[in-house]
């Protein structure tokens, strides 16, 4: 039976629990009805400060925020590249912020040092950078052992880990320590050797790998550098550490004592088969002129240069170096290197950098008490080729300096057409190259060795005549050598100078060494002392030793010229000479003297230009108060004049001696326009060292005196002051050194003491000295002021005061002068005039007595 539809729903609507819904497809679900809603609504809180931002007031932050604590904790963090960033901050900080590296350096190294076996290149790189760039500079002066026992732990660490990418930047880390701590590599030398040792094997890498080792290699070339070289080597080079490893390092005489050194002979003797197979892994690109093969390459054959120096000079037996010779003789085989293809000038260079290194390696292992070995002449025409064809080239002269200390030995151990062409070519070397060069001076080193061999007081060369033309024209080259080199390089003039003094103690080459003193003279200075204005040489500019070095050398001629000996007064009288140099000047010359080398014409000359010459004062005026002031020289030339009064009674018997200076010595004090008084008293004392009483002074000589003296006289009181005449203390020490020699004079001759007398009545009447003595415009009360204090000095003396006592007529003479001018109108004196000159007219006559 069919039912309703209104029935149906009804009976659904009772009996349905669930109510079926249809979606449509593609719409999406609603969410449950019984979903939490979990969504949270906010509002932003604007706080006035914040405190993170607080806490960092005040502290060194880098670019983004962050302290150097923070930055040391990221160094730590598992992502590379905040790492990096942290490296990059912590630069940051330590350039803008110096003082955080040295308040922290310790902690900072400890955290650092952790990275350097950090898996990420570019973090160790950054690193590399940091520590490069920042840190090991400024922690440089800090205590070494310290710094040196942080950072090695970690180093070694790195140099064994698995990835041998890290393992290779453990050995740039290495070498960057040990280039600002030396001291690294004589602490753990055995331990990174055997390191070294490890990373060079064979097995370690691939062919196309080898470029890696660039780094590790160079590093193993500057460590084995820092091996200890003879420090007993007493040769002409300057002090310089890096010339004298270069030049002269692993002679015979080694010391003993490594300087605390590990390394021994077993791991140097273990590491060079490593190396020599280094070589032939990388010769075939070499050859073909790749750049970084050369590199290792180059590396490679200076680390078994200083091995085998090793082995030679220092602990190594002769059996060592046997061995040496039979793990090197495939190198000396392929020598010399030459490129499979044409080469540019580049590459030319780099091969000869190798071939030189070759060479030096063979010369050192050449046994010379032996006969030649069968290599002996490739090598022999690639040293006279390097020295012919490359000598004027800065380059070549660089690398070529190890090669000529050998030449010594060579020129023994050759035939006579070898030792013809290498000394040929050494003295082409010698002149071509530069004077400031060190191939210039390596070639004096090995020059001084050929002229005067060790163990040897007599050159071995002297007797062969073709050697001794290549000796003297070394010679020659001497004196030339110092005017080229001027002042500019000082170590170099050393040099020279050093080698003339043991050519002149030699005395083996005594006729070129006296030769040296005609192109010596511009070196002292350039124009004679009668010149006028003195153009000084080299000599003047360089410091105390080099002079004196110099100064020594001159003893040594068998005779002086007088040319040479005026240049050096020139230099006597250099107001700026040191006052040490000018007194080792006058004994040097002394005893020149003495040993017959100065003739004694010409050295009484030369005392006679030191005593009439010498500037006292830096200005054209001198005054006596100079001497207390300090403005002058005073005190130094008297000093001057002492000593040369002292070598006067040497030179010979004193009247001999007088009567050949008298002449020069009277022209000088009677000069005109006159001589400055210190050196017109320099003068008289050098006459009154040597006259007599009566005195031996010719007839000239006095008359000449008796015009002078009155005229000096009056110079000395008129310098000094109105105080200085009253006051007894400053007359004895300013006026008394001056007026003691016109004393002296008068009490040995009263010829001399007349003519004052006679000369004053003149002077006070003004009609003598007008133009001569400058005092034409005094006036006449000064004038008789001044003729009054001389006169009062002569009364002071106890011997001229007897003698003013035989001189009654030229004393009333004198009185009457003033007397004449005090009562004449026509003289038209002024009120402080009048009173002035009878002041000085009454003080006279009641001194005299009168």
């Amino acid at each position: 039976m069919v039912q309703h539809k209104a029935q149906l729903k009804k009976q659904q609507k009772r009996g349905v629990d669930f109510k079926k819904i249809k979606r449509k497809i593609g719409r999406k679900l609603p969410p449950p009805k019984n979903t939490t809603n979990t969504e949270v609504k906010s509002k932003a809180i604007i706080l006035p400060e914040q405190t993170l931002v607080s806490e960092k007031t005040g502290l060194a932050v880098s670019k983004k925020g962050l302290t150097l604590k923070e930055l040391l904790q990221q160094t730590s963090h598992h992502n590379a590249k905040v790492r990096r960033d942290a490296l990059t901050g912590i630069r940051d900080i330590f350039q803008n912020h110096p003082t955080e590296l040295k308040l922290h350096k310790l902690t900072v190294i400890e955290k650092l040092r952790e990275r350097m076996s950090d898996e990420d290149k570019i973090v160790r790189e950054t690193l590399f950078q940091l520590l490069k760039a920042v840190v090991f500079p400024a922690c440089k002066e800090d205590s070494q052992g310290t710094f040196i026992s942080l950072m090695m732990a970690y180093v070694f660490n790195a140099m064994t880990h698995l990835s041998i990418d890290v393992r290779l930047m453990a050995f740039k880390f290495f070498d960057l320590v040990v280039q600002h701590y030396p001291l690294a590599f004589s602490m753990y030398a055995d331990k990174i050797i055997q390191h070294y040792k490890e990373i060079l094997q064979k097995n370690q890498f691939n062919l196309h790998d080898k470029g890696k080792l660039k780094s590790v290699l160079a590093g193993l070339a500057y460590c084995l550098s820092l091996l200890p070289c003879n420090n007993n080597d007493n040769n002409i080079l300057s002090n310089s550490s890096t010339e004298r490893r270069i030049l002269h390092a692993y002679e015979s005489e080694v010391q003993e004592d490594r300087s605390g050194f590990s390394v021994t002979a077993k791991e140097l003797k273990t590491l060079l088969p490593v190396l020599v197979s280094g070589i032939q892994d990388f010769m075939p690109s070499v050859l073909t002129m790749e750049s970084q093969s050369f590199d290792c390459l180059l590396s490679i054959l200076k680390s078994i240069d200083v091995i085998v120096k090793f082995f030679v000079y220092g602990k190594g037996n002769r059996g060592d170096q046997d061995v040496l010779q039979i793990i090197l003789k495939k190198l000396f085989g392929v020598f010399p290197l030459i490129p499979t293809h044409q080469s540019s000038e580049k590459g030319d260079s780099r091969y000869f950098m190798l071939n030189v290194i070759i060479s030096e390696i063979f010369f050192c292992l050449v046994d010379w008490s032996a006969p030649p070995s069968v290599f002996l002449d490739k090598f022999l025409v690639f040293i006279v080729d390097a020295l012919f064809e490359k000598a004027g080239k800065a380059f070549f002269q660089k690398h070529s300096l190890s090669l000529v200390r050998f030449i010594p030995k060579l020129i023994i151990q050759v035939d006579n057409t070898w030792k013809s062409h290498i000394l040929q070519a050494f003295t082409e070397a010698f002149k071509k190259c530069e004077p400031e060069s060190l191939m210039k001076l390596a070639c004096l080193s090995a020059i001084e060795e050929m002229l005067f061999p060790k163990n040897c007081s007599v050159s071995p060369y002297t007797s062969d005549s073709e050697i001794m033309d290549f000796q003297i024209s070394w010679i020659r080259e001497i004196p030339m050598l110092l005017t080229l080199l001027g002042d500019k390089s000082p170590s170099a003039s050393k040099a020279v100078l050093l080698l003339q003094l043991h050519l002149g103690q030699c005395g083996t080459f005594s006729q070129e060494f006296d030769n040296m003193q005609y192109s010596l003279r511009d070196f002292y200075s350039a124009h004679p002392v009668n010149d006028g204005d003195i153009s000084y040489g080299p000599f003047m500019k360089f410091d105390k030793e080099i002079q004196e070095l110099s100064i020594c050398c001159l003893y040594y001629f068998s005779f002086v010229d007088p040319s040479l000996l005026q240049s050096i007064a020139a230099c006597c009288l250099c107001y700026d000479l040191e006052p040490s140099i000018l007194f080792r000047f006058m004994e040097v010359s002394n005893c020149a003297y003495r040993a017959g080398h100065i003739q004694i014409t010409d050295y009484i000359s030369f005392l006679i230009t030191l005593l009439s010459r010498y500037q006292v004062s830096s200005g054209k005026q001198f005054s006596l108060f100079f001497f207390e002031s300090g403005k002058s020289k005073s005190g130094l030339f008297r000093s001057v004049m002492s000593a040369v009064c002292s070598y006067l009674p040497q030179i010979g018997d004193d009247h001999l001696v007088l009567k050949m200076l008298e002449e020069a010595v009277v022209d000088q004090i009677a000069h005109k326009p006159p001589l400055p008084l210190e050196n017109m008293c320099a003068l008289l004392r050098m006459i009154v060292t040597l006259d007599s009483k009566p005195t031996k002074l010719s007839e000239p000589s006095i008359s000449k005196l008796g015009n002078t003296v009155p005229r000096y006289l009056i110079c000395v009181v008129s310098s000094l002051g109105e105080e200085d005449i009253v006051s007894g203390a400053n007359r004895t020490s300013r006026s008394r050194y001056y007026i003691l020699p016109c004393f002296l004079l008068f009490h040995r001759s009263k010829t001399i003491f007349n003519g004052v007398l006679n000369v004053m009545p003149s002077f006070i009447s003004g009609s003598s000295f007008d133009g001569q003595n400058g005092h034409d415009t005094v006036d006449q009360s000064t004038r008789i002021v001044t003729a009054v204090r001389v006169l009062l000095l002569m009364h002071e003396d106890v011997t001229v005061r007897e003698m003013l006592s035989h001189y009654k007529n030229e004393i009333d003479s004198i009185l009457q002068s003033i007397a004449r001018i005090k009562s004449d109108e026509g003289y038209k004196l002024k009120i402080e005039e009048k009173h002035k000159i009878k002041c000085a007219y009454d003080r006279l006559k009641n001194v005299l007595g009168r």
